[in-house]
């Protein structure tokens, strides 16, 4: 193979591969590898403290409270619970398990379980440090209500069709 003019710029075609992208914990991603439910499952063995505790904990109750939640897992490693639309996220951190709910500004928590990211227009989220007690019925209770909000959002689009068209006014 012959060198490269001076100035030119070599292109080297690569072979196209479906790879498995690895998270800073080393657990797995991608088409082609683990259900997200076998991924958060592999983040709470991993875990293997408080932590991993409370996150399988918060699990059971979004699935007791809604037995038709999907699992997903998104942004390089985290759980998320969607029905109609993101309830909510499980992250883990050094000293917090934190449940962030995607329209949590939206929803009424009369037992004050809304601890965190307080100031938004759109997310609120739970903070929950090791020793916690969680209130399992209000926590439920919340999930119930995300799932509504959720579900009434996707009622109110409008269906797919012919668009009207819009016209614009001449100026005078």
């Amino acid at each position: 193979m012959s060198k490269p003019a001076a100035g030119t710029i070599a292109v080297v075609a690569k072979k196209a591969t479906t790879t498995m992208k690895t998270s800073g914990s080393g657990l797995t991603e991608g088409k082609g590898g683990d259900s997200p439910s076998q991924l958060i499952d592999a983040r709470i063995q991993e875990l293997s403290d408080w932590r991993g505790e409370t996150l399988a904990r918060v699990r059971v109750l979004i699935k007791q409270a809604d037995p038709e939640v999907v699992e997903e897992w998104k942004w390089r490693g985290v759980p998320v619970w969607e029905h109609d639309g993101i309830i909510c996220t499980g992250e883990t951190y050094k000293d917090v398990v934190k449940m962030t709910f995607a329209k949590g500004a939206s929803l009424e928590d009369p037992s004050g379980l809304f601890n965190s990211s307080l100031e938004g227009n759109m997310r609120r989220a739970i903070d929950i440090h090791e020793g916690d007690k969680i209130n399992e019925r209000a926590l439920k209770t919340l999930i119930r209500a995300a799932v509504d909000c959720n579900q009434s959002k996707s009622k109110k689009k409008a269906p797919a069709g012919p668009r009207a068209k819009i016209r614009k006014s001449k100026k005078t």
